[in-house]
């Protein structure tokens, strides 16, 4: 392909490797979480999976709305407006943590509310409960996290990622050892240990990556505390106007994969525990594919500012060449040791049996959920974020009510709704790849227009 620039692929990688690395890295430890917790009980797992999807969606709200000013800062660093850069940055860090203390408030007082809401089983949902009221102070930091993300990608210095996901992980795995199962003098505590090993670990993590931004010198685009304080709302407010959409678009995708818990906890409490297993596997090669679009948007970003719209479509299709390998050594695993992957997290038999077919059926869900992050990054970046917001939102639609008429008219169960979530991507996919190319013949015309007026 004429469009996957060299150049490209290895500033893409420059950016998204050391995140790659560190979210991998935590991948792995909550994987091995599931594996520890899934040697309790599916109970367990079903418990944990109900607990955490809601409240991974919610936090992921903050780093949607964090999207507008990757946006709007690599923008003004690419067109050398380094003061405007820094005044987006200063008025970040100093709203952006007011998400944070509201949901760590909410999560403390109300996850009974929230776990009715999402039809948790009452069998499990004091467990969910305990575990959510622990992980709750988590939130307290996400705010500043999510501003410190955007400092580092923009600055292309995302190297510090790898030390937050190592010391993160390790602390965690053994933390979890201890306080699972009751080792190293600690009581065996189940899922309130597991709970108490990762929020424990979130906080090293961000302690780690806070000490490193306040003595790096380097980084030209760090805001004073000074700047911080002075901040006005103008800024932020431009900021969320342009993550809005983003925010919006990710809170309607896991809208939808909430309200496909709900379905799945109405087949079986079982078929709510697969789904956590099977889509905790997937979500390593997704981790790898959402850091190339991380990649993604903050490069074409940058060459929107430097008004090279010929560089968007270079680094999107760089970043398709890396997405479309991904996935396919994934599916590759999936369908060659499906047994020995489903089996680190759980001794069932029955599920052991039957979950390699789901496996399968979300390996191949990764081509176009990829094709998804990367197409989108490339839409943003050309400054267009609201368009991805209404795919979505027909994707949110569509598993909402197929889902529905599936599981509660036709009584299907957990197999026909994997193959929604697939159906769900690809259709979307269709109407993103469509829409990236109109865009760049837009701007084609626009650059041969404007070199004729020129002339």
């Amino acid at each position: 392909m004429k469009s996957v620039k060299r150049e490209y692929i290895k500033k893409i990688l420059l950016i998204a490797v050391p995140i790659m690395l560190s979210n991998l890295i935590s991948e792995l430890q909550m994987m091995i979480d599931r594996i520890f917790i899934g040697r309790l009980s599916i109970e367990s797992m079903s418990a944990v999976g109900n607990a955490s999807t809601p409240m991974w969606t919610t936090m992921s709200v903050i780093f949607a709305l964090t999207t507008g000013s990757t946006i709007l800062v690599s923008q003004a660093y690419g067109a050398n407006e380094t003061d405007r850069a820094k005044t987006l940055l200063s008025a970040l860090f100093k709203y952006n943590n007011v998400f944070g203390v509201g949901l760590f408030l909410f999560w403390l007082l109300c996850p009974r509310f929230a776990f009715g809401i999402t039809g948790v089983d009452a069998s499990i949902i004091d467990m969910s409960i305990e575990y959510a009221m622990i992980f709750s102070p988590v939130f307290i930091f996400t705010g500043i996290g999510a501003s410190i993300s955007c400092l580092l990608e923009v600055s292309q210095k995302t190297k510090i990622m790898i030390w937050y996901g190592v010391s993160r992980s390790l602390i965690n795995v053994v933390l979890d050892y201890a306080m699972i199962f009751g080792h190293f003098g600690f009581p065996a505590m189940g899922v309130k240990g597991a709970a108490i090993a990762t929020t424990i670990a979130e906080f090293v993590g961000d302690l780690i990556v806070l000490i490193y931004v306040l003595r790096d010198k380097e980084l030209v685009l760090k805001p004073t505390f000074g700047q911080i304080l002075k901040a006005k709302v103008a800024p932020y407010l431009e900021s969320i106007k342009m993550g809005a959409p983003a925010a919006c678009e990710d809170f309607a995708w896991n809208l939808g994969n909430l309200y496909l818990l709900i379905m799945l906890n109405k087949v079986s409490i079982e078929a709510a525990g697969i789904h956590a297993i099977v889509f905790g596997v997937e979500l390593i090669a997704v981790v790898l594919v959402g850091s190339i679009g991380t990649a993604t948007l903050t490069l074409s970003g940058f060459e929107t500012g430097k008004k090279n719209t010929a560089g968007v479509w270079e680094v999107v299709m760089s970043s398709s060449f890396l997405c479309v390998c991904i996935s396919a050594v994934n599916l590759l695993l999936f369908i060659l040791f499906p047994r020995q992957i489903l089996g680190m997290f759980t001794t069932d038999e029955t599920v052991l049996a039957i979950a390699p077919m789901y496996l399968l059926i979300v390996g191949i869900d990764l081509f176009p959920k990829g094709g998804n992050i990367i197409f989108g990054s490339g839409i943003k970046g050309y400054g267009e974020p609201s368009w991805m917001l209404k795919t979505q939102l027909f994707g949110t639609a569509f598993i909402i009510g197929l889902s529905s008429f599936m599981v509660m008219v036709l009584h299907m169960g957990i197999l026909e709704i994997f193959e929604l979530v697939v159906a769900d991507e690809a259709i979307r996919f269709v109407f993103n790849s469509s829409k990236l190319w109109r865009i760049r013949k837009q701007n084609m015309k626009k650059s041969v227009d404007l070199m004729q007026i020129m002339q």
